[in-house]
């Protein structure tokens, strides 16, 4: 898999301006959302010349991050003929850039995309990285492949629109790029919780040090997934119900559930399994779990996709700032932090 550049607020303008003017391009497309139809999209025009695309909408939500929304996209591409040399421009969320990667990579084999990220959770983590995927059922990004978009250009205007829960759960993959290989980071992001603009160049820089070290996830990857084998597990639980919870607030549990299963078995020490606990319980408003449903959560997690040979893995901390993984992980274990985040939640 290709690396690929990320452009900053307006150094971005000129690579997309550059890339609109290339004759290899035979017709632009822009795949939004309702959503980024309405607050984004004109934004973006103002900055730069869109005048020759089509519009492709999709429903808004990770509900509908799906194979079938998939068709969509294909549907409305074959519809005007487009061919291998199409270009798809991605202007969303997570759940958009997620879905429109993959749509772009199976489309005739491949056409090329540009992930334009709308939130901060797609800007600091799934808009970059070279991850595509969709969910399956209930489970979470279940089909998909890696494919790099020709640049992601991010830009802090489009969090002006964002509401505040929404900043929230990418604050979450911001701690987690700490938590796994900066503890300066990891301070600066508790300690601007409130003001993030200026770490957002600085979280990205801290994926893209570990993507570019292993772009298919056979090894060092797997750090990102800190927090994601139990947080991903409870989002998918969750989804589709009342309490349904945004990614970045599944992965603040995670995060809180896995540091006691680093302190169990790692030897992260109990003051930093303390201060990660504490400081994340300050930050979200944590659900409370019902231990009825632990089991239901914990049969999730066998479709992780860290996984081996029926071994359910997971990332842990032996130290803030220092993450191992492939860590294997037992339902006994999962239960005893159930009842640690249990006794501290309420």
């Amino acid at each position: 898999m290709k690396t690929h550049e990320v452009y900053f607020d307006y150094s971005g303008v000129e690579p997309f301006e550059k890339l609109m003017l290339d004759s290899g391009i035979s017709k632009t497309f822009v795949l939004c959302d309702q959503i980024t139809a309405e607050l984004c999209l004109p934004v973006l025009n103002e900055m730069v010349n869109l005048c020759d695309f089509t519009l492709i909408l999709i429903p808004t939500g990770e509900s509908h991050k799906t194979i079938e929304t998939c068709n969509t996209v294909w549907e409305e591409l074959t519809k005007v003929n487009a061919d291998r040399k199409a270009l798809l421009i991605n202007l969303g969320g997570g759940v958009l850039t997620d879905l429109g990667g993959f749509a772009a990579s199976c489309y005739k084999r491949g056409i090329r995309f540009v992930n334009i990220p709308t939130t901060l959770l797609a800007m600091v983590d799934a808009s970059t990285g070279g991850k595509t995927g969709v969910d399956f059922g209930s489970f979470k990004n279940q089909i998909g492949v890696f494919s790099a978009p020709e640049f992601t250009w991010v830009h802090s205007i489009f969090l002006k629109s964002l509401p505040a829960n929404q900043i929230r759960s990418g604050a979450a993959e911001m701690i987690k790029h700490g938590l796994i290989y900066d503890p300066k980071h990891f301070d600066e992001v508790i300690s601007n919780f409130n003001d993030l603009t200026s770490l957002i160049s600085d979280s990205v820089s801290i994926k893209q040090a570990v993507v570019a070290q292993d772009p298919t996830e056979k090894g060092l990857r797997k750090i990102l997934n800190f927090g994601h084998t139990l947080g991903h597990a409870i989002e998918s639980f969750y989804l589709n119900t009342p309490s349904s919870l945004l990614h970045g607030e599944a992965i603040a549990v995670g995060m809180i559930l896995e540091a006691f299963l680093s302190y169990r078995a790692l030897g992260l020490s109990k003051d930093e399994m303390v201060t990660i606990s504490n400081h994340i319980q300050n930050l979200y408003d944590l659900p409370t779990i019902n231990p009825d449903d632990y089991q239901a959560i914990i049969e999730l997690t066998k479709q992780d996709k860290k996984n081996e040979h029926g071994s359910v893995r997971f990332v842990g901390l032996e130290r803030i700032g220092k993450a191992v993984y492939d860590i294997p992980l037992e339902a006994d274990d999962i239960l005893k932090a159930f009842s640690y985040y249990k006794e501290i939640v309420l």
